[in-house]
């Protein structure tokens, strides 16, 4: 009963489990929709799978908006990790973070430059963070292109440093973020 009250204490809490894994799928999900919707134009008009990144990728503004204000309200449980590995896992969140919040923003901004709407679930209308025909804003497509992969680097990392905790160190550090 100890040592499960223990992994209890350790463990995120749901909240922010819950904001963890919506992170997830929405990522995984904008990840398949990106790779598989056709290539964005001058006279590209956001519909069908161009229509569906943009829904998920306001979604993945308000989940991670949330996931912030929720991280910078609550502490993390502590962790026992050796400094070195406690430095790489603070500058991977960080990184993860910030890639987190810079590429959709970034679409956004793309978004806006092109005169497409961005709403939230099809409803709430965002206002646009770029005046239509900015060149800057308009570039921004392409930094976010290449962030995605970035972020898809962090993440690949994330996941394999979860797997080297789980399999190799044998600790609870993947357990603190699961069901």
């Amino acid at each position: 009963m100890a040592a499960v009250e223990q992994y209890r204490s350790e463990a995120y809490g749901r909240v922010a489990r819950l904001l963890h894994w919506l992170v997830v799928v929405l990522i995984a999900a904008q990840f398949v929709v990106g790779w598989t919707m056709p290539d964005v134009h001058r006279d590209t008009q956001p519909v069908g799978l161009i229509a569906w990144h943009l829904a998920i990728g306001t979604a993945l503004i308000v989940a991670m908006a949330l996931r912030i204000v929720w991280r910078l309200t609550h502490r993390p449980p502590p962790g026992e990790l050796p400094p070195l590995l406690d430095f790489a896992s603070r500058a991977t969140h960080f990184l993860l973070y910030a890639a987190l919040v810079a590429v959709p923003l970034l679409g956004w901004a793309n978004a806006s430059s092109r005169g497409w709407a961005s709403t939230l679930s099809g409803a709430l209308p965002l206002p646009p963070i770029a005046a239509t025909g900015s060149s800057v804003a308009h570039a921004m497509g392409d930094v976010h292109g290449v962030l995605a992969w970035v972020l898809f680097a962090l993440i690949a990392m994330h996941i394999g440093a979860a797997l080297f905790h789980r399999f190799v160190r044998k600790d609870k550090v993947l357990e603190r973020m699961t069901w």
